[in-house]
């Protein structure tokens, strides 16, 4: 089971192995309360389309484009993942923007999910 969350979230037992997908660290967010077992940044955007998306949900559906097209050339981060999600029975897709709807996260899992 994939699921995603706010690195701003508390974390729980649940959560099972918790992977970082930002490039950026969370802002204000300390280590110990974050409590990651995997930060992979290399998954997340790209700075350009991270900077060009801005997070402005009229840009969602190009971001959703744009970022499938990203991960096209990331198979091994993306089986990594799946491997960690099979090793693990739950993994938790940690972010940190402030949409819960519009968000690198969701790309990612729906993705992850549907390869």
């Amino acid at each position: 089971m994939i699921k995603i969350k706010r690195a701003y979230q508390p974390p729980e037992k649940s959560d099972g192995f918790r992977i970082l997908i930002d490039r950026l660290w969370p802002r204000g967010v300390s280590k110990e309360k974050v409590k990651l077992d995997l930060w992979l940044k290399d998954v997340a955007p790209s700075n350009e389309l991270r900077k060009w998306f801005s997070h402005d949900a009229s840009k969602w559906q190009e971001f959703q484009e744009k970022y499938k097209a990203e991960l096209k050339n990331k198979n091994q981060i993306l089986n990594e993942i799946k491997d960690l999600e099979k090793d693990n029975k739950t993994l938790t897709l940690v972010y940190s923007a402030k949409d819960e709807e519009h968000n690198n996260a969701v790309v990612l899992k729906d993705v992850i999910t549907h390869q």
